[in-house]
């Protein structure tokens, strides 16, 4: 295979290693080190674009797609606004730089409790798999139990998706060395469908470098995630369906939405249009992959346009379009936009873009030459993976969500629940209730409510629910496996205060079995 050359690209469907020609990962691939710099800047610009115009969507049309009348904003100064005026945005960038930073500090070879530590005691607010395992990790549930189902309601959500990117931007080519990387990471909050979220963009991203076919790039991705999963079953029908209708991504959505739409873990996401679920999020990114066909602008509007997350999944396109282009080759529209915040500091870090191609880039060599690559003055030459498929993993095995119960009542007021089912979750928070009380305004507050939930009589959970928003536990409680059948549910408020309520808003009830009606 012969040295790359800066601002060239072999197609994966030239002659390969092996002297046969046809769509194959080579066994090897040599880029120049500007080449392999320009493609991390690339992917890391890519993302930040992505999720900047996503933002003003982001959540807005919950199992819609956005239509074309829907005019979407870009300007002049457009990333330097949301970055200094609502940095909050940025969590699909400032919570990847959390193990980016973790991996500068303490080698390749750090413990997964130091990335678990840096996550749940960072600055950022979490919510739904990430605040579930911060909740965890905070009272000594550590990885990989804090991104397990049956510890973690969320655990089928988009987290780990969203901040996978860096594990492929580290791993150039090598989508099984991403995969080791996330399955240590991605673990900490995320389990199953959730996780294979992250394996699945962390592979995109490391095949981005040595291909750009976008198609090649998806399908061998996938390649990664065993074929049995519900995830799996979905992109490859994404795919086959692009192929069906390859001029309307809209037809490909609706069909994704009729097969695939459905939410099971997230209790959040069941019974309404609402979805965070890893698998529809992630067929959001390679409609706009697939259908955008190169081009930015139409790769990141159409994973947009997709809605439900839409600033995490054009966040996700965008970035592993960006590493396929390379910085370079970003269009100067969307690109000038980046170079005008290159030296800002992202929220709840003190590390800028610039920093982060650096330490990327620094990590990426490092890489490469543990896996079996060389670099040299000028270049690297990178020893290709076949992509292989990580562990299977199912999570809410054998539970079906049968009913979305609204309770709307204080600890207090509740004598008893009943319901007939395998498992339930109860969603609900501890708030403030004194005159001046407001939303958020509990993130100062440091109590801390001490609670216990019985089953048929017998203490099924007893839990600290701290009324700081950012320590909370995301859902009161849950339990899942019972045996089928009726059950009674009762609470006991340990050390209730005043000022103090503990509110239950809505129980999703499980069973082994879809519910069925019968009308007479």
């Amino acid at each position: 295979m012969p040295a790359l050359m800066a601002g060239v690209f072999f197609s994966c469907t030239q002659q390969s290693a092996n002297g046969n020609s046809g769509t194959k990962i080579p066994e090897t691939v040599t880029l120049t080190k500007d080449v392999l710099l320009d493609k991390i800047k690339g992917a890391w610009a890519g993302q930040t674009i992505g999720c900047t115009y996503g933002g003003p969507t982001e959540f807005k049309f919950p199992g819609t797609m956005i239509q074309d009348y829907v005019t979407i904003p870009w300007s002049e100064g457009y990333i330097r606004q949301w970055m200094t005026n609502t940095p909050g945005l940025y969590d699909d960038v400032y919570m990847d730089l959390t193990f980016v930073d973790v991996f500068d500090r303490l080698g390749l070879d750090a413990p997964v409790d130091s990335f678990a530590v840096a996550f749940a005691t960072a600055g950022y607010a979490l919510w739904h798999a990430n605040q579930a395992a911060r909740y965890n990790i905070l009272h000594g549930i550590m990885p990989p139990k804090s991104g397990h189902w049956l510890y973690n309601p969320h655990s089928d959500d988009i987290d780990y998706q969203i901040e996978a990117d860096y594990a492929g931007i580290m791993s150039p080519g090598m989508p099984n060395a991403a995969s080791e990387v996330s399955d240590k990471i991605g673990h900490i909050m995320n389990y199953g469908d959730g996780w294979y979220g992250g394996v699945y963009v962390g592979a995109m991203y490391a095949l981005a470098f040595v291909s750009d076919d976008i198609e090649f790039v998806v399908s061998e991705a996938l390649k990664t995630i065993p074929e049995q999963s519900v995830y799996y079953k979905c992109m490859s029908d994404v795919i086959s369906w692009h192929k069906q209708y390859p001029d309307d991504w809209k037809q490909t959505w609706a069909e994704c939405e009729k097969k695939w739409s459905q939410d099971i873990g997230c209790p959040d996401g069941v019974f309404v249009p609402f979805n965070i679920d890893a698998v529809i999020n992630s067929a959001y990114i390679i409609i706009g992959l697939l259908y955008g066909e190169g081009d930015f602008f139409k790769t990141i509007d159409i994973s947009t346009r997709c809605g439900q997350d839409s600033d995490c999944n054009p966040a996700s396109s965008g970035g592993i379009l960006g590493t396929i282009l390379g910085y370079s080759k970003i269009p100067d529209y969307w690109k000038k936009e980046i170079v005008d915040v290159e030296d800002m500091d992202f929220a709840y870090t003190t590390i800028s873009l610039n920093k982060t191609y650096e330490m990327s880039y620094k990590q990426a060599l490092q890489m490469i030459e543990r896996n079996g690559g060389t670099v040299g003055a000028s270049d690297v030459t990178i020893a290709c993976q076949q992509p292989t498929p990580v562990r299977y993993e199912k999570g809410f095995e054998g539970h079906h969500p049968v009913e979305l119960r609204r309770i709307n009542k204080n600890i207090k007021d509740i004598d008893a629940i009943t319901f007939d089912g395998t498992g339930v979750v109860f969603m609900g928070g501890v708030r403030s209730t004194g005159a001046n009380a407001r939303f958020g305004s509990n993130d100062d507050n440091s109590y801390v409510a001490h609670a216990e939930m019985y089953i048929d009589g017998a203490l099924a959970e007893s839990v600290d629910l701290p009324a700081r928003y950012h320590l909370r536990r995301h859902d009161l409680f849950w339990k899942y496996q019972l045996p089928k059948g009726k059950h009674t549910v009762t609470f006991k408020w340990l050390n209730p205060v005043d000022n103090i309520s503990i509110n239950f808003s809505n129980a999703v009830i499980y069973s082994d079995a879809p519910a069925g009606v019968v009308h007479h």
